[in-house]
């Protein structure tokens, strides 16, 4: 498996840097005399740097579309299936499947099922903790909904925590779209809601850690 870096995280990483260095400039400076005060903040920043590539990495992996099945959008961890009222589009019960990503996981969110985007809508909101039972209702977010060739419709919900302040959406109205391609992605802690038809069968239990087109979280 091959590793990438995002390209999202081009300009962090890039401004990243420069501080990075100017702070550690500035440190031997002032710090001249002491070298383990600037032993010590060179490894810190170091090790920051390092956080920074490792949150913004895109792994390359194989991937086999299938009609039938619904994947994981994101990695993280299953942190709610259940049946929910879902107020913006549908308005009606749908089966709620929740993917909590800490600032450890991939952040790349991708489509789980191919098919048509009806719908793309973003909202500016709060930003409590991820799995807050009103995050995803209250919290900066943004909705897609894809309409399979089955006429299934599938939602999917990016919803950002206490830690990302931004959320970026690739889908497009009206625009075919393939399992497995991005979705979008979302900068530092966060979580991905699935919204599904009653009575899909789900294939995960919860607290089960998932990965981006990996997993198989339902079947259609």
């Amino acid at each position: 498996m091959r590793i990438h870096i995002h390209k999202e995280g081009y300009k962090i990483l890039a401004f990243g840097l420069i501080a990075l260095l100017i702070l550690n400039i500035i440190v031997n400076i002032i710090w001249a005399d002491s070298g383990i005060v600037r032993w010590v903040f060179f490894i810190c920043s170091f090790m920051l740097y390092i956080f920074l590539l490792f949150f913004f990495r895109l792994p390359t992996r194989s991937f086999e579309t299938d009609p039938g099945l619904i994947y994981a959008p994101a990695d993280g961890k299953v942190v709610v299936i259940e049946e929910t009222m879902e107020n913006e589009y549908f308005k009606d019960m749908r089966l709620q499947v929740s993917i909590f990503m800490s600032p450890f996981n991939m952040h790349s969110n991708r489509y789980p099922v191919s098919g048509k985007v009806e719908y793309v809508c973003y909202h500016p909101g709060l930003n409590m903790v991820a799995w807050h039972p009103k995050s995803s209702e209250l919290n900066e977010r943004s909705t897609i909904v894809i309409r399979t060739s089955t006429g299934t419709e599938v939602m999917i919900r990016q919803i950002a925590g206490a830690v990302a302040r931004r959320i970026v959406t690739y889908a497009k109205e009206d625009v075919e779209v393939l399992q497995g391609d991005e979705l979008g992605f979302i900068k530092f802690g966060s979580r991905v809601d699935v919204f599904l038809p009653l009575g899909t069968e789900v294939e995960i239990p919860i607290l089960q850690q998932v990965k981006a087109n990996k997993s198989i979280i339902a079947k259609i």
